[in-house]
């Protein structure tokens, strides 16, 4: 078995939360590139007077980057290797924006782990990503479905 740095499903409890310590500071130019490669062209994340106009009174990040940002901090930790793919994500909501200069930290819970009834080689896990700015306010909350491979065959070895 090839060493690598994710968590197999035999490693994954429910209640596990995993405090990733990648923090990234959110800059004019993450902002400008995620919303050009996805063909973003709203206004919110590009216009500073169109923002200043809005609810928020300035532009906010897209996001869609603060989603994969957040999600995307703890691979290293918990799925490096050890995944299969995404089934899904489920629950989303950004309940504070995001704006350029803001620190965003995350940490994922466990909320779900079985043994997959079609793949012996395979486990589900619902993880819950949630990402946090330098106030502490959470900025985003996601609930994913992940295929995650096993160490084992053997449903006994399951935690």
């Amino acid at each position: 078995m090839k060493k690598t740095r994710g968590r197999y499903l035999e490693e994954l409890s429910p209640g596990d939360v995993y405090q990733h310590s990648v923090t990234r500071t959110v800059t004019e130019t993450d902002n400008l590139l995620f919303c050009a490669l996805t063909h973003n062209t709203q206004p919110l994340h590009l216009d500073e007077e169109f923002g200043r106009e809005s609810i928020y009174g300035s532009r906010v990040v897209n996001s869609i980057y603060t989603l994969g940002l957040v999600v995307g901090v703890g691979v290293t930790e918990l799925t490096l290797g050890t995944t299969l793919g995404n089934l899904g994500f489920g629950e989303i909501s950004f309940p504070n924006p995001v704006r350029v200069g803001d620190t965003i930290r995350s940490e994922t819970e466990v909320i779900n782990c079985r043994r997959s009834s079609s793949r012996p080689d395979a486990g589900i896990v619902e993880f819950e990503s949630r990402g946090f700015n330098q106030r502490n306010e959470i900025v985003a909350r996601v609930r994913r479905t992940a295929l995650m491979k096993c160490i084992s065959t053997s449903e006994s070895d399951l935690v």
